[in-house]
This record gives C-alpha cells, structure tokens and sequence, in this order.
C-alpha cells in the first residue's frame, strides 16, 4: 500500500489518517465540520488540508486521491437511536460520500485515465452494526449501501438481500474481475482498545479483486510480523 494517497470523510480527530500514515499511506486531505477536531489534526497532520463540509464538496474540484474513507454518521442506523436508517438526516449523509466517488471517479476519466489509473480506485466504509438490521424490511439500508457503491462502478446492477435471512457479519461482492467489494465486522478489543466495540469495515476495489485479500489476509501490523502459513 506504500505510496497511495487518501482522502478522510467525517474525519474526525484523524483516526484514518493516522492508519494510513502507519501503512505507509499520504493522507492529503480531510473533510470535517467540528471546531475541535480540525484544530486536532491540523496539530497531528500539519500537510493535510482540510476541505470542509461534504455537502458543499465538489469531487471534481477536489486532489485526486487512490482512496476514500469514511464513517458516515452512525445515529440513525444504530440499535440505540430512534433507527431512521439511511432516511435520517445524519446516516443519510453516506450517499454524499457515494456522490464524491462518483464525481472524483468521472473527473479523472475525463482528465483521460482509465482503468487501474481511475482514482480513486479504493473506498472504505466504516460503521455500527446496526447497518445490517436497520430500514424496512429489517435490513434493507445495508443492501442500500452495497447496491450504491457498485453502481459506482456499474450503474445498472441491482443488489439482492438475505431475506428472509439477516446478513452475515462477512461476505463480499464480485464482478468479473475488475470489481470487488468485501465487508467484516470486527471488534475494537481484538485490537488492543479496553472495550468492546463492534464496527463494520467494507471495502470496495473499483478496478480489481483485492477488497477481500484487504480484509480477511491477516498481514503484519505495526511492530507484528505477519504470520507464517
């Protein structure tokens, strides 16, 4: 992953950021609207620049980036909220996170890159898992999500659910060989933090087959040598 550069959504204090300085990553850019947080990475990042509120963003006026990340608002997919989904002003603002792919991706293309070269060619997705039962029926905000961020790169395909099953906490998507798209839950206290805490990751590779290598290949992390098999 050496060399890539990132864009951060809903940053925060910088927790993507700071992952991809880890591995190797640029992050160039972040998009946030809290006093208190932008003051903190501009401390932490002092090259990062700091675009603003995602709903005034344009993706094709912003720097091209090799990855996207996000955790949009949790509020109103989560078991503890009033559960307005994808609907609900907060959570809602996952498909402003879609938009900007979409407009990042048709700028490049028109800058006259294609394939592999399309930036950016990676998305991630953050989240609580109350994703996978929130909307009607119970679980149609998660097949929302997964059929909004394929149609990035095919505009046409339709998304199934489980029904009348729940999702799995893992699973991917493939489409030939030039997309692929991977989810897994995972838990903070796995991950040296004092608590448990559920998340779902979900990445999306636009131009090939790595999303679930990404995710379900256990690598080395910092200061850990990768396992041997």
């Amino acid at each position: 992953m050496s060399g890539l550069t990132m864009g951060s959504l809903f940053d925060g204090i910088g927790g993507f950021p700071l992952a991809a300085i880890r591995s190797g990553i640029t992050p160039v850019w972040a998009s946030e609207i809290e006093a208190f947080p932008i003051e903190v990475t501009k401390q932490r990042f002092p090259s990062m620049i700091h675009v603003g509120d995602i709903t005034k963003l344009n993706g094709a006026e912003l720097p091209p980036v090799d990855i996207i990340c996000g955790g949009s608002p949790c509020q109103d997919l989560s078991v503890a909220g009033a559960r307005a989904g994808l609907s609900g002003a907060r959570s809602g603002l996952f498909m402003e996170q879609v938009r900007l792919v979409k407009e990042m991706r048709n700028a490049d293309e028109q800058r006259g890159r294609a394939g592999h070269a399309v930036r950016p060619r990676y998305m991630l997705w953050e989240n609580v898992p109350g994703a996978f039962s929130s909307g009607t029926p119970k679980g149609e905000d998660f097949r929302i999500v997964l059929e909004e961020i394929v149609r990035v790169k095919c505009g046409s395909v339709y998304v199934p659910g489980p029904y009348p099953w729940p999702w799995q906490s893992a699973g991917r998507i493939l489409l030939g060989t030039d997309f692929s798209l991977a989810w897994r839950c995972l838990d903070a206290q796995y991950w040296g933090v004092a608590q448990r805490r559920k998340r779902i990751f979900l990445v999306a590779d636009f131009a090939g087959r790595t999303a679930d290598k990404i995710l379900f290949i256990p690598e080395g992390m910092l200061g850990d040598p990768a396992p041997s098999f």
